[in-house]
């Protein structure tokens, strides 16, 4: 599984593009771009939905692998990281079908 960095390094590098455009376009600098391609630094939400619009690509993909890292990062290092992400998606189920807003 790819992470945020890696999709957008990816796009921008299948569709011809340099930092310094993608950059310049999103308002943001050069060097915080390369970091979040390395994994370095961590856009935000609307960032990766500006890299979205900019690439001419759905969203969802850049979203999932972007909220991905957010609970990677999250709980890398607890032991039981695994356990807790499957309980947190049967919670987020439940409350998905109960109409239940935490």
């Amino acid at each position: 599984m790819k992470t945020i960095g890696q999709l957008i390094r990816e796009k921008r590098e299948s569709q011809g593009f340099v930092l310094r455009e993608i950059a310049s376009e999103l308002n943001v600098d050069i060097s915080f771009l390369s970091k979040v391609e390395t994994g370095d630094k961590r856009p935000t939400r609307e960032q990766v939905i500006a890299l979205a619009k900019f690439f001419g690509i759905n969203e969802k993909e850049l979203l999932v692998a972007y909220l991905s890292d957010r609970l990677v990062y999250e709980v890398r290092e607890e032991e039981l990281a695994i356990e807790a992400i499957k309980a947190a998606e049967q919670k987020i189920e439940y409350l998905k079908k109960s109409n239940t807003i935490f």
